[in-house]
């Protein structure tokens, strides 16, 4: 089939390199001129593992190729996938919604001159109801066009893996001809038992929101255990386990540590909870702020515990970050807790050096006053303690007595649970995690629980670095 992708983020990318790699022949449409160039050399904008070999394979194939003009989109396909971002508005928790109805704005006239049957399938995620809205808008000047919804499912680090192997596809369609289109578009997926959901537009854009807020769901409770569990004495990761071994919840994000970011589950879950306000619902996902409250404070309980590991004061203070992606697998520092955290405890006076595998250019661009490291001994230099933020698998491989060496104390704060906390603690290092103050022993003599929770010092500055939600597009 020939598709055109409008849109080459994130999610765009990686479908119209999906796409192509399936068989089809596809177009990938972006503004971005300079974008457009740079993706036809086979160059990819961000990291995501195995994307960049597809992305050369399938331009050297011909399967895929790159345009600017949505004329040329027109009269190249006649199914149409919509693939821009939907970022938090700067003045409200809503999704902002201008580069979607832009497209539609855009393309509909050039759909209307060319006349005949053609599907436009929105990716982006979107409120409820935007796509019932958008078929109207579209109708009016090219009433041939028809709309269709097909909410994308992708992680971080798994991007081309789960958009080649979904869990599930799910398509609100208005009619037989529509579904029927989409079901050519992924029949090789069809062939080997992916699920096909077929539903209307309006469940469709409900059921990504609502998945996402179910894992945020997830992720905060068990944060919000070793709340519990730092103020008792009770051990979170063996909590997580028995808990995680019903059936009916499972271990999968059931992870404790620092919380979520990147830029799904923190704006999703606000335009959720916006748009159930907007009709009158705002009670029924209240519960959805305190999700985002307790995954913000993660965020300040960190920094209140690393002031803690060097004596109640940042000034002069010297301070290791391992990790400034938002998550491993990825470059993204879009709502990272690791870049906030990090940018958190700059502005009360320490100096901060930070390691990422593959995060550190973007992260400059947002904090250039944070210093940066490429290797890990070098970033903890003559460091009061060190934070490990991000969960890259290279950091459970550190060797604790070398890094000892380098170091001015050894102290170290797992925020992610990814360390082996006795191997750390054999080799002569002060090892702390949340929810877990007491690591098999007895309380540590310098250890006060409840100065954890008096967080409520941090002053606005910092605190606007815990939600930002600027960055990428998608």
């Amino acid at each position: 089939m020939r598709l055109t992708v409008i849109g080459t983020g994130y999610v765009g990318l990686v479908h119209a390199a999906c796409m192509a790699d399936m068989g089809h022949m596809v177009l990938g449409i972006d503004l971005d001129a300079d974008r457009i160039e740079s993706l036809a050399r086979g160059r990819t904008p961000f990291y995501e593992p195995g994307l960049g070999e597809l992305l050369h394979r399938t331009i050297e194939s011909g399967h895929l190729r790159f345009t600017t003009s949505l004329a040329e989109a027109a009269r190249f396909a006649r199914t149409h996938f919509v693939c821009v971002g939907t970022p938090q508005r700067p003045d409200s928790n809503a999704a902002d919604l201008r580069f979607v109805d832009a497209v539609m704005d855009d393309l509909a006239p050039y759909l209307r001159d060319l006349g005949g049957w053609c599907l436009v399938v929105g990716k982006s995620t979107v409120p409820v109801g935007t796509a019932v809205r958008l078929e109207e808008r579209l109708g009016k000047v090219a009433p041939q066009a028809e709309i269709a919804w097909n909410p994308e499912f992708l992680r971080e680090g798994f991007a081309v893996q789960d958009t080649l192997r979904p869990e599930r596809l799910v398509a609100g369609v208005v009619s037989p001809r529509g579904e029927a289109t989409l079901r050519g578009v992924y029949a090789p997926m069809l062939r080997v038992g992916i699920p096909f959901i077929s539903t209307d537009l309006s469940t469709a854009e409900l059921v990504k929101l609502a998945a996402n807020s179910f894992l945020a769901t997830k992720i905060s409770f068990i944060n919000a255990m070793a709340e519990l569990c730092d103020a008792t004495g009770a051990d979170v990761m063996t909590l997580a386990e028995a808990v995680g071994r019903d059936s009916r919840i499972g271990h999968a994000f059931l992870q404790p540590g620092l919380g979520f970011g990147g830029s799904c589950l923190p704006k999703d879950i606000r335009a959720l909870v916006a748009r159930a306000e907007e009709l009158g619902l705002g009670d029924s996902v209240a519960f959805l702020q305190q999700v985002d409250e307790i995954n913000t404070r993660q965020r300040r309980r960190a920094i209140a515990l690393a002031k803690q590991l060097v004596g109640g004061s940042f000034s002069g203070r010297n301070v290791a970050v391992l990790g400034a992606a938002f998550k491993p697998g990825s470059d993204d520092v879009r709502d990272s807790p690791a870049l906030a955290v990090a940018a958190g405890i700059y502005c009360q006076g320490a100096r901060v050096r930070v390691h990422d595998p593959r995060a550190v250019d973007r992260a400059r661009a947002v904090f250039p006053g944070l210093q940066f490291a490429l290797d890990v001994p070098k970033s903890c230099e003559d460091a009061d303690v060190v934070l490990h933020l991000t969960a890259w698998p290279e950091y459970g491989e550190i060797d604790p007595a070398r890094l000892a060496a380098v170091v001015r104390r050894p102290v170290i704060l797992d925020a992610r649970h990814n360390l082996d906390a006795a191997r750390w603690r054999s080799s002569g290092w002060t090892f702390r995690a949340f929810g877990r103050p007491w690591l098999g022993g007895p309380p540590p003599l310098d250890f006060d629980a409840r100065s954890v929770h008096r967080i409520h010092d941090v002053n606005e500055h910092d605190q606007s670095m815990f939600s930002s939600h600027g960055g990428l597009p998608q």
